[in-house]
C-alpha cells in the first residue's frame, strides 16, 4: 500500500523543494586531517550495520499500545474527551500519538540524510567531508528503519509537522557552510537524540526499543562530529558572526519546542485546536518531556562557544539554562553502553536457544 494512503491527514505535495544555495566546494590536501575528525571516521566505518537483519523484525507489535504509554503520558487523560473515547477509542490514541512522534522522527531522519549529503558538497576540509559521508549513509538506514516500522507494525503516519519543517527549510537555504552542521547536528538531531532516548528507556515493547538504541548508537557519533566542527570554526568568528548564529538557535529553539505538542493529534480526534493546545500546554508530563528534551541541546551549544547573553535568556525564559551543565560525553558513552548491552544479551539468548536445539536433537538421535 503506498505511504500516501495511511497518512492521518493529507500530507499535499508528495515532493517538498527547497532552493540550494551556496557553493560545492572541494579539496585538493588529501594528506593531512584532524586526528580526532579522522578517529570518528573510521569508527563511522567500523559501526555500520544492516537495519534488516540487526533488527528482529519478527517481533510483535500491538499497533493500539505500540509503546506501553500510560494513561497520564497522553494529554487528554482527565479531561471530558477521555471519558467518552472508552478503551478502543483510548488504543486508537496511543496508536496516533505513536505514530505521530515516529513520523516526526522519519521526516527528520530524512532531513538529516540532505543535510549530510549538503555538508559533504559545502564543507572545505576533506576529513569532514568523508566523516560526513558515512553519516549521509547512517540516515539512510534509520529513515529505512523509521519507515519500515510505521508501515508494518502501526500503519499509519502523519505530515511532517510545521515546525520542524520550517527550521529544516531554514537550515536548509541558508548558504553558510557551517549552518547544516548548526541547524540539523546541533538542534534536529540534538532534541531528536532526546526524545530517542526517554522512549528507549521507559516503553517495555522490545522492537521500538532495539530500533531507538542501535539508532542513537549512530547519532551519538553525529553530535560529536557537529561539535568538533563547530567548536574549531567557532573560534575564529567574530562577535557579530556569533551573535547571527545565536540568533539562528534562539529562533530554532523555540520552533522545536512548540513542535512537541503533538495538537495534529487532537484534531484528529475532533478536538477543536486552541482547546487542543490548552491541553498540551495544561499536561505535566508533556512540560516535563519538554524540558527533558533540551538536555542534549543546551551543553552542545554552550561547547561549541554559543553562549552570549541574549541566548542565556532565551533559554531561561525556556526553563532549560541549568542544562548547559550536563555532560555530553557521558550521556553519549551511556547511548554506545546501551546498544551493546542489547546486543550482548539478544546474542546470548539466541546462542543459548541454538545450544538447547543441538541437545535436543542430540538426546533425540540417542534415543533411537
Amino acid at each position: 500500500m503506498p505511504s500516501f494512503d495511511r497518512y492521518a491527514s493529507d500530507p499535499g505535495d508528495s515532493h517538498w523543494q527547497v532552493p540550494a544555495t551556496g557553493a560545492a566546494r572541494f579539496s585538493w590536501e588529501y594528506d593531512q586531517g584532524r586526528d580526532r575528525l579522522l578517529a570518528l571516521y573510521q569508527k563511522g566505518k567500523d559501526k555500520q550495520w544492516d537495519g534488516q537483519t540487526r533488527i528482529d523484525w519478527d517481533l510483535e507489535v500491538d499497533p493500539f499500545d505500540p509503546l506501553g504509554t500510560p494513561d497520564e503520558a497522553m494529554s487528554l487523560y482527565g479531561t471530558k474527551h477521555w471519558a467518552k473515547l472508552g478503551d478502543k477509542g483510548r488504543g486508537e490514541l496511543r496508536r496516533h500519538y505513536a505514530s505521530w512522534q515516529f513520523s516526526q522522527f522519519l521526516h527528520g531522519e530524512q532531513g538529516a540524510m540532505v543535510c549530510a549529503a549538503r555538508i559533504v558538497e559545502s564543507v572545505p576540509d576533506l576529513d569532514a567531508k568523508f566523516y560526513s559521508a558515512t553519516q549521509v549513509m547512517d540516515e539512510a538506514r534509520h529513515a529505512e528503519i523509521y519507515g519500515r516500522f510505521l508501515h508494518e507494525k502501526i500503519g499509519l503516519l502523519y505530515p511532517i509537522n510545521d515546525n520542524l519543517q520550517s527550521l529544516l527549510g531554514d537550515t536548509l537555504r541558508d548558504s553558510r557552510w557551517d549552518m547544516p552542521y548548526l541547524g540539523m547536528q546541533v538542534l534536529i538531531e540534538g532534541l531528536a537524540l532526546a526524545a530517542f532516548g526517554m522512549i528507549r528507556d521507559t516503553t517495555d515493547k522490545p522492537l521500538p526499543k532495539q530500533i531507538l538504541a542501535y539508532v542513537m548508537q549512530d547519532e551519538a557519533r553525529h553530535v560529536a562530529f557537529g561539535r568538533m566542527a563547530l567548536r574549531d570554526y567557532y573560534r575564529q568568528l567574530s562577535d557579530a558572526e556569533l551573535r547571527e548564529r545565536e540568533e539562528f538557535v534562539i529562533e530554532g529553539c523555540y520552533l522545536m519546542r512548540d513542535r512537541l505538542r503533538g495538537v495534529e493529534v487532537l484534531e484528529n480526534f475532533g478536538v477543536p485546536k486552541a482547546e487542543a493546545e490548552e491541553y498540551s500546554e495544561r499536561s505535566e508530563f508533556l512540560a516535563l518531556f519538554r524540558k527533558l528534551l533540551f538536555s542534549r541541546i543546551v551543553p552542545c551549544v554552550k561547547d561549541i562557544g554559543l553562549w552570549g547573553e541574549r541566548l542565556q535568556r532565551a533559554y531561561v525564559d525556556m526553563g532549560v539554562l541549568e542544562l548547559g551543565d550536563a555532560s555530553l560525553d557521558l550521556l553519549m558513552h551511556q547511548d554506545e553502553e546501551t546498544a551493546e548491552k542489547l546486543d550482548a544479551e539478544r546474542f546470548a539468548a539466541e546462542e543459548r536457544a541454538r545450544a538447547a536445539e543441538v541437545e535436543a536433537a542430540i538426546e533425540a538421535g540417542g534415543g533411537r
